[in-house]
């Protein structure tokens, strides 16, 4: 329907031509992606706090093989978590820090590399396939550039025992 038609219809027509729309619209999200060992992971945006590197890592005894560590951020202590040790990868030396908020509380995770913020729609995100090894994944897509796939990392599950 023109601008110029809209002017003369009823509410219901244009109610039902917004309507239309509204439907026509991708509903989307953004997810930050990182790469661990030649995984793609996406981890929704609105979780990141920041991403810093060349931080120093304080050992901590008697925790978890897959906790390297905590750092002192601005006063505030954080917990990192190693991504490869948590995949049961070899350990590599990293110093790509992802600090995020997961069920408020910050966390850290070393990761390989960080790449880019995305924008994913909603309805491409597919569930992982019930006999996956995956387990800190709640989904999959393919990238929009058509680059790979994208492993949708659930970080509730990550920090899990």
């Amino acid at each position: 329907m023109s601008d110029e038609n809209m002017l003369f219809a009823t509410e219901d027509e244009q109610a039902a031509e917004l309507d239309k729309k509204e439907l026509n619209e991708i509903v989307t999200k953004k997810y930050l992606t990182f790469q661990t060992d030649n995984l793609m992971f996406g981890i929704e945006a609105e979780s990141v706090i920041e991403i810093i590197t060349n931080y120093p890592i304080t050992k901590v005894p008697m925790v978890p093989d897959y906790v390297r560590g905590i750092i002192n951020l601005r006063g505030q202590t954080i917990p990192l978590i190693d991504m490869r040790l948590r995949l049961s990868l070899m350990p590599m030396d990293t110093d790509c820090i992802i600090v995020l908020n997961v069920n408020d509380m910050q966390v850290g995770i070393l990761v390989d590399t960080v790449n880019q913020i995305i924008d994913i729609p909603v309805e491409t995100i597919l569930p992982m396939p019930a006999h996956n090894a995956q387990k800190y994944v709640s989904g999959m897509c393919a990238m929009p550039d058509g680059s790979g796939t994208m492993l949708v990392l659930d970080c509730s599950l990550l920090l899990q025992s």
